[in-house]
């Protein structure tokens, strides 16, 4: 599979990206500073750039299986490019051969009981509202597109983090997953390993989906 990958330096980006080249697929990374991409692969395809310039990465798109988007607004501070983000990537595929599209969201929207979402926890880090807000927005975003497109949004758990692969999760849906001790959490090559599952498996389309232990 060739897989364009938007956000291979960060965080979860990167565990997306070691998880998409141990499978053996083909990968082009759209970055910013091809300098922070440290790993070097004979499959990895580096190419400088950013997702607002579209005639530059569907160039590249035009010989792609799927698009993953693993973005964050932390850098420059403005939450509104998250559901712009989301809006431009399904305005640009539609129509293109290209209808595979996986979103990393987040885990604020996921609810802990009917109508209570994990973002009104009175508990809930301030400082974290402003991208989970941006996050919610995305999806709803996604769930009101029109366009051609076979999108999952998939947030993680409540907590990921560094850790190991166990190759084990669970999915679920709208709700938060939680562990037989109430903790929600996966490990980021857990969940990169939940994404490339996803698109080798070609589910949970037009969906939004939640993975965790």
């Amino acid at each position: 599979m060739k897989v364009i990958l938007f956000g291979a330096t960060g965080h979860i980006g990167h565990g997306i990206l070691e998880e998409a080249l141990a499978r053996g697929h083909d990968v082009t990374a759209i970055v910013r500073d091809a300098s922070r991409l440290k790993l070097q692969h004979e499959k990895l395809h580096a190419v400088v750039g950013t997702v607002e310039q579209t005639a530059l990465w569907l160039a590249y798109a035009k010989h792609a299986d799927a698009v993953v988007a693993s973005l964050s607004a932390r850098r420059d501070g403005n939450m509104d490019t998250v559901p712009a983000t989301a809006q431009m990537l399904l305005e640009s595929l539609n129509g293109t051969h290209l209808k595979r599209l996986i979103w990393v969201g987040g885990a604020g929207s996921l609810e802990v009981a009917p109508g209570v979402k994990v973002i009104d926890d009175p508990n809930f880090p301030a400082a974290w509202k402003p991208e989970a807000l941006a996050q919610a927005r995305a999806l709803e975003v996604f769930r009101a597109s029109k366009a051609d497109i076979d999108w999952t949004y998939i947030s993680p758990a409540a907590l990921i983090e560094d850790g190991e692969r166990t190759g084990k999760y669970r999915v679920g849906g709208d709700q938060l997953l939680v562990d037989d001790k109430s903790v929600s959490r996966i490990t980021i090559p857990d969940y990169a390993h939940a994404v490339l599952d996803r698109l080798e498996k070609n589910d949970a389309l037009r969906q939004r989906i939640t993975v965790a232990y």
